[in-house]
């Protein structure tokens, strides 16, 4: 029986992070050439269902349950009339295991995704269309800190306030982890071969002896990335740092409370928009270290599918 998601003629090649984000326009809404409306074979599996929840056993594969994409994912549930699909709790290692098993063997899947992410750069990928905006019109990546930080450790707090990189900085390192290279040695790696960006982080930054600070993260392959960047710098710059793993809420609370020093993992204004209205005045938000990310559901480029609203409800 052939199988009614696939779509014929399509090659394995990769795709680049700026590719993803070209095409993703910001918020997964897609771009007019990618609808499919013109091919009448995807038209007519599409107003018939396509059948593509039966092949994925209505699920969407996701990842810890505090993180603001399964908050965003479940809103597209909502919004879509799929009351009977079910958003899986698991963790960006699971469900990246689980799309690349799915892609070795031509199996359909979708995922909760975002960029940067080292699997756009791994696998043909696509985000499906979100016409009713369920996942926002895309986030920037922002530093916070805790208040007081500023005149307790001036150097560190114009360093963060300084740190500004692009995806593509972020995606080489995301490879490198994903290859078996340790977070804390890649970054390491980075730094010393970016000395003029890292430069421009640390311009005026007055070196230290041995002051503590404490960053907080999620356990995201972009945010792994980037705060091991930033510890590295800081430790170079003569902190001694600690790197603590925590979920999304905590991780706010954590800044919020002054228990930890800073992130630079605040996806502002759509993922992260629960923590920021809860403890929004109770920490110094320092802008963007990144712009352009985006979130949203994520399927192989082999599927014929283009739209979240192609997705049925079960019968």
């Amino acid at each position: 029986m052939e199988k009614l998601w696939k779509k014929a003629g399509l090659g394995a090649a990769g795709i680049s992070m700026a590719a993803v984000m070209t095409a993703c326009g910001g918020g997964g809404g897609g771009s007019e050439e990618s609808g499919g409306s013109d091919d009448s074979g995807s038209s007519e599996e599409s107003s018939s269902g396509g059948g593509f929840g039966e092949e994925v056993d209505y699920t969407i594969t996701g990842i810890d349950a505090g993180a603001g994409i399964m908050s965003q994912s479940q809103q597209a549930i909502e919004d879509y009339g799929l009351s009977n699909w079910d958003l899986q709790q698991s963790s960006g290692a699971a469900m990246t295991s689980a799309l690349g098993d799915a892609i070795e063997n031509e199996e359909p899947i979708i995922v909760t995704g975002w960029t940067p992410h080292w699997k756009f750069a791994e696998y043909d990928l696509k985000y499906l269309e979100d016409p009713e905006g369920s996942f926002g019109d895309g986030d920037d990546i922002h530093t916070v800190v805790r208040q007081g930080l500023e005149e307790d450790m001036p150097g560190a707090y114009q360093f963060l306030d300084q740190f500004q990189w692009e995806a593509e900085n972020m995606e080489e390192i995301m490879v490198e982890i994903q290859d078996g290279t340790e977070p804390a040695e890649a970054a390491a790696t980075w730094v010393d071969e970016n000395e003029d960006m890292v430069s421009e982080w640390t311009d005026g930054v007055e070196e230290v002896d041995g002051e503590a600070i404490e960053l907080v993260y999620v356990a995201w392959d972009s945010e792994i990335a980037s705060t091991n960047v930033v510890g590295e710098v800081l430790t170079d710059l003569g902190y001694d740092v600690t790197l603590t793993q925590l979920e999304a809420g905590p991780m706010f609370a954590a800044v919020a409370d002054g228990e930890a020093d800073g992130m630079v993992a605040g996806w502002f204004p759509n993922t992260h928009a629960s923590q920021m209205e809860e403890y929004g005045d109770d920490y110094e938000d320092l802008g963007a270290n990144l712009e352009g990310a985006i979130t949203g559901l994520v399927v192989p480029e082999y599927m014929d599918i283009d739209s979240i609203e192609d997705l049925e409800a079960e019968e």
